[in-house]
């Protein structure tokens, strides 16, 4: 009996078509998982940029009233995140190399 429980253990580990389905069956799951990670990720950055957009909208308004009227005003929005973006990265960077 343990000979016949043996052979049928190494004819499943080396049958080709049960183990070409239980990689596919494992690859789509790590893929699934891995594109909901990217997913998610993606959609927190979006959030985050969105709120840092309204934040600055906002700031502008306040600072400088009907300045939403003016033909750059989207243009200047763009340049104030960039630019903040730029000193995160530059602040990222600087203390990595700390």
């Amino acid at each position: 009996m343990f000979n016949l429980k043996f052979l049928k253990s190494i004819r499943q580990a080396l049958d080709p078509k049960a183990n070409l389905l239980t990689f596919a069956s494992a690859q789509k799951q790590a893929n699934e998982d891995y594109i909901e990670s990217l997913s998610s990720n993606e959609l927190k950055t979006k959030a985050d940029e969105q709120r840092l957009e309204a934040m600055v909208r906002q700031q502008l308004k306040e600072e400088f009233p009907n300045i939403e009227k003016s033909s750059s005003y989207d243009l200047l929005v763009d340049a104030v995140i960039h630019n903040y973006k730029s000193k995160q990265l530059q602040a990222t960077d600087n203390a990595e190399v700390e």
